[in-house]
């Protein structure tokens, strides 16, 4: 039998521009310092370990950021953007506050507080109470997932909708940096609490929350 022979098309590879090259730098440093911060913590990521793990030159760290500590800033808040980024089409996309609470405590399910995420926010936290520019990058985060569910309760007639959305989404939060320390702090576990905090106004859920008190 005859070899078949295989035909290889070699096909050109257009070079990346000066500018394009400096876009997948300045990815691959922020990748990686996301990748490192939870392994080492943020005060434990060097010059040198995130050129490593991004396999550049250790001087184009300084060249695309004024410094070490801005580089993580901007990882961290890319990630964290990312994740709550997630919430308002949730909200849209949700017919009542039991669906949207369910769908938001689904998404909890890959948070156990020992993942990488979870790492990642815990050292953004701490990190930002000694940084003011972090405090007010997340802070602005944190007041647009706020905005958003403050605008969807009100739609559905929730009281005190500004106060119930901090309340919901600090509960969340502490959730997820939580689980850690406590991880029986289950979405089943914490699911009740928050759908009485949901509670539909006109289902005469909060009138007998308020009876069975007395």
């Amino acid at each position: 039998m005859p070899k078949a022979i295989a035909q290889i098309e070699v096909q050109a590879v257009t070079p990346l521009t000066s500018t394009e090259r400096g876009v997948e730098v300045r990815r691959r440093l922020l990748a990686a310092a996301a990748e490192l911060i939870p392994l080492v913590g943020w005060r434990g990521v060097s010059t040198r370990a995130v050129a490593q793990k991004a396999g550049v030159a250790p001087g184009l760290v300084h060249y695309h950021f004024d410094s070490v500590q801005s580089l993580l800033r901007q990882a961290v808040v890319e990630v964290m953007g990312e994740v709550l980024a997630a919430v308002p089409p949730v909200l849209s996309g949700a017919g009542s506050g039991e669906e949207a609470l369910g769908q938001l405590l689904a998404s909890f399910d890959d948070f156990d507080g020992t993942d990488s995420t979870s790492l990642l926010f815990l050292e953004a936290y701490l990190a930002a109470t000694r940084d003011s520019q972090l405090r007010a990058e997340l802070s602005g985060l944190l007041d647009e997932v706020r905005a958003a569910l403050t605008a969807w309760l009100d739609a559905q007639g929730t009281p005190t909708p500004a106060a119930t959305a901090a309340v919901l989404v600090a509960a969340l939060d502490g959730v997820m940096l939580h689980r850690a320390l406590q991880p029986a702090m289950t979405t089943g576990e914490i699911g009740p609490v928050l759908r009485r905090l949901l509670g539909d106004p006109g289902s005469g859920t909060q009138e007998k929350e308020r009876s069975e008190r007395r």
